[in-house]
């Protein structure tokens, strides 16, 4: 006699392993992290996502709801298709998801992404003096559109140059591709000019409150310079924020081609940066839809979730590096590039990237193949 009731039983019995295999299997495709970081990260978190069983409902375990939030952001996947992978409605995916992010971002920030002291910026220099022959150099700007649903009753207030709704996402990174600092929110709508002012780094670096180190000498030299950050066209130039001679600045002027060749290598980092968080999180990889306030938690935790996984893969940043670097920042992705977000200040801004630049020109500061590059015609600004 058949252990089963009817052939309707084992047709469903069929049907719930093979889709229990399937599950396996795309799990193993999108999987971002080994189990033994998956347990750490859940004791990291797992206070702020456990919840109490009631006398009606047993509670989704912790580590189902940490699983269902990295799967969303691994893979993007809608939440109605979660919703059926995990038998969970599709409300409850949407509120495990937010509450896993936020808990990420409170627990996780403190420890891999805290401001950094003035021991910790040196640290930094360290890495961009020795990896990228950038001395005095303490990190890499870059900013993105993330693109969003037009939110209700918010008429122009989200939308950007390219007539997109976004927010503005602007990073600052280390020699080692990890963020030092995220700032998330600021509106699409927002003049090119006031995005990078009314930023929070914006307004630290401009009230001095990002605590650098003092001025010191270049390697080789006597006079004090600055602590710097290295930015694209996009961003304005500041005694401490250097960005790219502009292009008419570089006809028959091989000097300043090799500092715009320089400046580029220590900048590539935040652009690698952006190329792992979207290869990795492909939840960027089509439009954020949903409320402000998720988003601004989502991007948080990706940017906390790559810092504390970026040693557990070392192979993927060489992949990025490999890929065109504009394949992240499709038409149909979620982060967009910036255009101009700031003007120059004036005066000794200027002064310092001709003291960065005669310096990159000296025996004490120029590197080898600087100059055959240069005259190769490679990307150099």
């Amino acid at each position: 006699m058949s252990d089963f009731d009817s052939d309707e039983e084992m047709l469903f019995l069929a049907t719930i392993v093979e889709a229990e295999e399937q599950e396996q299997e795309y799990k193993r495709k999108h999987k971002i992290m080994s189990p033994e970081k998956f347990y750490e990260l859940l004791e990291l978190v797992k206070n702020d996502i456990e919840k109490m069983d009631t006398t009606f409902r047993r509670a989704i375990p912790p580590e189902e709801r940490l699983s269902i939030c990295l799967r969303f952001l691994a893979t993007g996947d809608t939440f109605i298709t979660i919703a059926f992978s995990y038998r969970v409605g599709e409300k409850s995916v949407r509120r495990i998801i937010y509450e896993t992010c936020e808990a990420i971002w409170k627990n996780l920030s403190p420890i891999y992404m805290s401001p950094p002291n003035q021991e910790q910026w040196q640290k930094i220099e360290e890495g961009f003096r020795t990896r990228w022959n950038f001395p005095n150099c303490v990190g890499s700007i870059d900013g993105k559109y993330v693109v969003i649903n037009k939110p209700y009753h918010s008429g122009s207030l989200y939308f950007n140059y390219k007539k997109m709704c976004s927010l503005v996402l602007m990073a600052v990174v280390d020699a080692e591709c990890k963020f030092i600092m995220v700032d998330v929110g600021g509106y699409g709508k927002n003049s090119d000019g006031s995005i990078f002012a009314n930023s929070n780094f914006g307004e630290r670096l401009r009230e001095e409150k990002l605590d650098f180190p003092n001025d010191k000498s270049l390697p080789g030299t006597e006079e004090p310079m600055p602590h710097v950050i290295v930015g694209d066209e996009a961003f304005p130039l500041h005694k401490n924020l250097m960005r790219p001679y502009p292009g008419n600045a570089l006809l028959n002027n091989e000097g300043n081609k090799i500092f715009n060749y320089r400046l580029s290598r220590a900048r590539n980092t935040s652009e690698d940066a952006f190329g792992i968080l979207s290869k990795r999180f492909r939840v960027y990889q089509r439009r954020l839809e949903m409320k402000p306030i998720y988003v601004n938690k989502i991007v948080r935790a990706t940017c906390c979730l790559h810092n504390f996984l970026k040693s557990d893969s070392p192979r993927l940043l060489a992949e990025v590096i490999e890929d065109e670097k504009n394949t992240t920042v499709s038409e149909h992705g979620a982060l967009q590039n910036l255009r101009n977000v700031g003007g120059a200040f004036a005066g000794i801004s200027y002064a310092t990237r001709e003291k960065f630049r005669d310096y990159f020109l000296s025996p004490n500061g120029s590197v080898e193949w600087q100059n055959r590059v240069v005259r190769e015609g490679r990307r150099y600004n």
